[in-house]
This record gives C-alpha cells, sequence and structure tokens, in this order.
C-alpha cells in the first residue's frame, strides 16, 4: 500500500472533534461522510456516545470498529491538534486531514502550533494533508471529506483536481462538474505542511482512473521535487498548470535578472519544462482538461491543425486564436483541396480553415478528408447543432478516434447529449470558438512537451577558471570569452596612460568606462562616456570619471548598430538555475517582456525561448535590422546555464546589452557575481 493511499482510499475514518451541535465543523464533516461505505466514527472526549458511533479515543473507536480506522479528520482548534493526532497515531490512524486554521497561515502562537503538528506527523510516520483546508473527495468511492455544502454531489469522471487553495479545489470541481466532466480526485493542501502537490502528483501516476490532471499552484516550497513529480506525471498522463500571481514582483534581486525572473514567471518555466501545459485562468485550466482527459496525441514536434466549420464567422474568431497562440494551421495539399471541391460548393474556401456552408450529409466526407492530409495531426471542428441536418457524432466517427476535436453551439438540450456522444468516442467536445481554441492550443502543447523530452544533446561540463570575488567588467568578459561568448576589443587601464595607448591602439570611436566591481549599473553614475574618438574626449572623459572615484578605467571599441537584448542567468531559490532572455535596456525593465527556462537546457530549447517575447519581430530583420541567428543565442543561453548549474559558487551573471549586429552577437556589458545561493525557502508565486 503506497503512503497515501490511507489518505485517499481509507478503509474506517474517525472524525476528531464530533458534535451533537449541527453547525460545528466535526458535525458537518461527520455528515459529509455518511455516503462513505467504510466505518465512520466520532471522536469527542467530552461527548462520548458509543451507541451513536461517537467515542471517547480513536482508540475505544479502534477496539470495536469492522475496519481498520486509516484517518483521522481533525476538527479541533489548533492548540490541541498536535497532541488530538498523536494520540489517533498510536491507535492505528497513518494518515490524517487537519481542516481548522490557526497555524503559520495566521502568525503568532499559530507558528508553533504548526510546528508541533508536523512534528507530531513525522515522530508518528502520519501523512498529513493541511491544515488549513477544506479537505478532499474521491466521488468514484463515495468518499467526500469536505464541509464545503454540495460537495458530495459532484459526479466521478476523468479529471483530478490538484489545488493549494481548498476554496480553489472546490470552484473547480464545481466547474467539471457542471461541463459533465466530474473528477477522479480533488485535492485543497492548505498549508501543505507535510503532503505536498508533488507527492499528491506521485500519486496520481498510478491512478487508472484519472486521465488529466488540473494543477492550482500558488506557492512553491520544494522545486525540484515539483518538477521531478510533473515530469514523471506528464510521462503518463497530461498536466495543465494554474499558477496565481502574474503581478508579484515583490522579490527583487541585485542584478536585473533576478528582478525580471519573478517567482511567477520561474514556477511557469520550471513547470512547461517539466512537460505541463499553461493556462491564464481556471476557465482555460478546464476547457484544456476537457480536452487532454479525453484525447491526447502522439509526441509531435510540430503538428498542423485543420480546421473544418460550418459556420465562417465563429471559424474565423477560433482560426484568428490558433494563429496567435503560434499554432500551425497549414495549407491543405492540392490532393486535398480536389477531394474537398468535389464534395463542397464552388463558393466555399477550401484550403485550410474550410468552410462548408450550411452542413450536408457529406460532413463527415469533408471530416476524412482533411483528416487524410499530410500536413493534419488534427482536425478542429466548429459547429452550430442542427439536429435535421447534422448529426455530428456519426459524421465524427467516420474520421476514426484520436484526431478529432469538436466545438459544439447551440442550446443546452440540444448539444448536451451530442457531446457526451462525443466524448464516448473519444473526441472533447467543447462549448465556443473560444474554448475549442484554448483545447487545440493545449492538445498541441502537449504534444509538443512530449516531442521535446530526450532530444537535446549530452551536456558537457563548463570548466572555466572564476576568480573568488566579484568580477569587474572586464574579467566577466574575459570569463564569457571562455564560453565562446563574443565582445568588442578592449584593454583594461590603470591610469590615464594606459588609457590614451588603448585609444590609439583599438579600431574607434571608443567606450569608455568606469571599471569597478562594486558597481554593477555604471550609467546610472555616470561611468559611461561613448564615441570618443580623440585626445581630447578622453581627457574629458577620464576627468569625468575620475571626479566619481574611477581609479581603473575599460577603454572598448564602439560596437556596430544593433537589437539590444538582455541575457543572463541566475540561482532561484525555489527551482535553482535559471536563464533569461528579453529585449534590452530600459524596455526590459519597462516592459519585461522577458522568457525564462531553468538550467540546464540545452541549444535547442534555448533558442526557442526568443520566440516567446512580444518583440520577437525586432530579432527577425525588423525594418532592415540585422538578423538574430538563433542558434547563437540559444548558444548564449545554454552556456550561461551550464556556467551556473556547474559552478555553484557563482551567484549570477548577466549581458545587458547583448547585441544583435550583422557579424552576430557581441556582449557589451556584463555582470558576474559570486555567492550562489545553495538554500531554498517557500516563497509565493
Amino acid at each position: 500500500m503506497k503512503r497515501l493511499d490511507a489518505l485517499f482510499a481509507p478503509r474506517g475514518i474517525a472524525v476528531i472533534g464530533a458534535s451533537r451541535d449541527p453547525g460545528k465543523l466535526g458535525a458537518v464533516m461527520a455528515r459529509s461522510l455518511r455516503r462513505f461505505p467504510g466505518t465512520v466514527v466520532g471522536v469527542n472526549a467530552r461527548d462520548a456516545d458509543p451507541a451513536a458511533a461517537r467515542f471517547a479515543t480513536v482508540a475505544d473507536a479502534a477496539a470495536v470498529s469492522a475496519d481498520p480506522i486509516d484517518l483521522a479528520v481533525l476538527c479541533v482548534p489548533a492548540a490541541v491538534s498536535p497532541q488530538a493526532l498523536a494520540d489517533a497515531a498510536r491507535a492505528g490512524v497513518r494518515a490524517a486531514l487537519v481542516c481548522s486554521g490557526g497555524y503559520a497561515e495566521a502568525g503568532g502562537p499559530g507558528v508553533g502550533y504548526q510546528e508541533e503538528l508536523v512534528a507530531a506527523a513525522r515522530d508518528a510516520g502520519v501523512a498529513l494533508l493541511g491544515p488549513n483546508t477544506s479537505g478532499f473527495f474521491a466521488p468514484a468511492r463515495s468518499l467526500t471529506v469536505s464541509f464545503v455544502p454540495g460537495a458530495a454531489a459532484i459526479p466521478a469522471g476523468p479529471v483530478a483536481v490538484v489545488a493549494a487553495s481548498g476554496g480553489v479545489n472546490h470552484a473547480l470541481a464545481f466547474l467539471l462538474a457542471e461541463t459533465d466532466l466530474g473528477v477522479s480526485l480533488a485535492v485543497g493542501l492548505g498549508n501543505a505542511v507535510d503532503v505536498t502537490a508533488a507527492d499528491v502528483l506521485t500519486h496520481l501516476a498510478d491512478d487508472e482512473a484519472t486521465r488529466a490532471v488540473a494543477l492550482h499552484i500558488e506557492s512553491v516550497a520544494d522545486g525540484p521535487a515539483l518538477v521531478t513529480a510533473v515530469r514523471g506525471l506528464t510521462a503518463r498522463k497530461p498536466v495543465v498548470a494554474l499558477v496565481v500571481g502574474r503581478n508579484d514582483v515583490a522579490e527583487f534581486a541585485r542584478s536585473h535578472t533576478g528582478a525580471l525572473a519573478t517567482s511567477w514567471r520561474t514556477t511557469r518555466a520550471a513547470l512547461r519544462s517539466a512537460g505541463a501545459v499553461l493556462v491564464d485562468d481556471e476557465r482555460q485550466l478546464i476547457d484544456a482538461v476537457t480536452a487532454l482527459s479525453a484525447l491526447r496525441l502522439a509526441p509531435i514536434a510540430a503538428p498542423g491543425v485543420g480546421v473544418v466549420t460550418a459556420q465562417a464567422g465563429p471559424g474565423l474568431v477560433h482560426v484568428d486564436g490558433l494563429r496567435g497562440r503560434g499554432v500551425e494551421v497549414p495549407p491543405l495539399t492540392d490532393v486535398t483541396q480536389a477531394a474537398l471541391g468535389e464534395l463542397l460548393p464552388p463558393l466555399t474556401y477550401q484550403a485550410n480553415p474550410v468552410d462548408t456552408g450550411r452542413p450536408d450529409p457529406g460532413f463527415g466526407q469533408v471530416l476524412a478528408a482533411v483528416a487524410g492530409d499530410p500536413g493534419v495531426d488534427l482536425v478542429s471542428v466548429y459547429a452550430l447543432s442542427e439536429p435535421d441536418t447534422l448529426d455530428l457524432p456519426t459524421a465524427v466517427e467516420a474520421v476514426g478516434p484520436g484526431s478529432v476535436v469538436v466545438g459544439l453551439g447551440g442550446p443546452l438540450d440540444q448539444v448536451l447529449a451530442q457531446r457526451q456522444a462525443l466524448r464516448k468516442l473519444g473526441v472533447p467536445a467543447l462549448g465556443s470558438p473560444t474554448a475549442l481554441t484554448v483545447a487545440v492550443t493545449a492538445l498541441i502543447e502537449d504534444a509538443c512537451a512530449r516531442a521535446r523530452t530526450g532530444t537535446e544533446r549530452p551536456r558537457s561540463r563548463v570548466a572555466v577558471t572564476v576568480p573568488a570575488r566579484d568580477l569587474d567588467e572586464d574579467e566577466a568578459k574575459c570569463l564569457l570569452g571562455q564560453l565562446g561568448i563574443a565582445s568588442p576589443p578592449r584593454r583594461a587601464c590603470a591610469d590615464r596612460a594606459a588609457a590614451h595607448r588603448a585609444l590609439a591602439e583599438l579600431p574607434g570611436p571608443v567606450a569608455v568606462k568606469l571599471l569597478d566591481a562594486t558597481v554593477t549599473h555604471k550609467s546610472d553614475v555616470g561611468g559611461v562616456h561613448l564615441g570618443i574618438g580623440d585626445a581630447a574626449g578622453l581627457d574629458a572623459a577620464l576627468d569625468a570619471l575620475e571626479a566619481i572615484g574611477a581609479a581603473r578605467f575599460l577603454v572598448e571599441s564602439m560596437a556596430p548598430a544593433g537589437v539590444d537584448l538582455i541575457v543572463g542567468a541566475s540561482r532561484d531559490r525555489v527551482f535553482g538555475p535559471v536563464v533569461l532572455v528579453g529585449l534590452g535596456g530600459v524596455v526590459a525593465e519597462a516592459l519585461a517582456d522577458v522568457a525564462v527556462a531553468p538550467a540546464p537546457l540545452g541549444v535547442g530549447e534555448a533558442a526557442a525561448l526568443a520566440d516567446e517575447l512580444a518583440g520577437r519581430a525586432l530579432l527577425d530583420g525588423f525594418r532592415g535590422g540585422p538578423v538574430t541567428d538563433r542558434a547563437d543565442l540559444g548558444a548564449v543561453l545554454a552556456a550561461l546555464g551550464d556556467l551556473l548549474a556547474d559552478h555553484p559558487e557563482i551567484g549570477d551573471v548577466e549581458i545587458n546589452p547583448l547585441r544583435v549586429t550583422t557579424d552576430g552577437l557581441l556582449a557589451l556589458d556584463a555582470v558576474v557575481t559570486l555567492g550562489g545561493h545553495t538554500e531554498t525557502r517557500e516563497v509565493r508565486s
């Protein structure tokens, strides 16, 4: 028996804090368990009544119970919960749910109560869910361990919910019920002091009733454990993740890289790298798991979607949404279009999307023709319900399972039966063009994520020499040079005479900079002077630098014009090394147009980060500008990630800007900071 079986598949349950008062938590929880087929007993030392299945202790109840009591549900105040859990464990309980609040989330003495509760569970070997959660439920087992009214009415279904919040857990479960899906297991983690999201995800890998998982994240205590659990689970069934905290920018690191790699952004990047599909709100979460719980495409690097619509307007909304999300809607081959020409009126659009006009009995043949196109891996269909004209389940059945997703609009009494029939065929059925777009995108992203697994090259260790102190710009660029990252010709100068020799020797004009490892942002203090072309200009620049205390100078050839990026790597306190790329300069800070990924990572995966930028058009020769070699950019990012992965003494490295020029990439400024973080702590996402 697995550790969490005692929690989610108990044979007997004890409600500690059971009460005669119907309004108290213990009484509410006992009522919610009435449908449970195993033993349920109450425990109340001050109001024992064995005839009413209410005992003074768990031990007394266990002595007469027909089933072993595996699970204790604690509905008592925080101050007495640790002792109550310890007493229950001595009676044979192996799992506990603590519903009450008043622990670390409340501050003050609650912090101590939580520490005592964790210690009691650890000492007894009890799997502890909570505290501060409304519980969980497994409808197929008639197991509703929740005090939320209506939870018992949620039907069994193929989707598991793992939510940081008990309230979100129930909200998602109710939405799944409204969608006619239901849940296999729905868990609210609460404070998650013992049983975490990673634990539940690992448990679900072997759950045959679960076909897809809806994951809600608020904070992460152990990043590597979560990534490992998601990666292991997505190899067997899809995970769709909603990470809250998009606007949390409270945690700032010393460099720009740390500031921009917010916990929300990094958490999403880590989950995506592990194979999860990401969504932005709870409605998208429901639409995505609706699709993925019915259908999962084979791993494909770049799947193509064929769109068939009986209504041009909704079809246009759908296709526009797909292309905006980067989903391939390729033109159909001449052979396919010729076949469609035999089936459809001449004025209909037949290249992809395919507009059939008002559907007729040949609709199934149209779907089959599109599905047979060599560039199409998934057929997406949108239609309005027209029972007298179109039997959509029959038309879809002609295509065969595994390659069709449907959006069907109309009155609920007309479409519900058709959606159920489609689902029995293994065909996801959504309600609106936008919901269909979310569903198709989720199917595509899941297929792409699985195709990425194992495709990257083996990584070799980065062997570089790192001084035992923070590096100035010249030293940082020397380090980058060892990684194959180019920078303009330069000289580090200890005095004015050396600076004048550098001016004479280097291609001009030059930049003259303050050279000091303790000053990270030189331009903020007047430490950068550009376009110096003669001795007089150099003397003026040196005078200004000496006025702010400069003792050493960097003289460097000016780079040609181009597009500026920021690239870097830093250590997230939860997930470890991450890399970042974004538009450089103040744009990076003002717009936060950046993409993040956990490191180490391969060159191909790193190069693809640029496609996530809103300003990516600037990298592709916008208005005659230079074109970014994505492979070279990927190599830079991968090298920075490898550097941090192999050198724990390095805290972060940043190149800002990394200039895209017609001759390649040039690092114009660089910062390397020592003091790598080895500890992890929980941060809000």
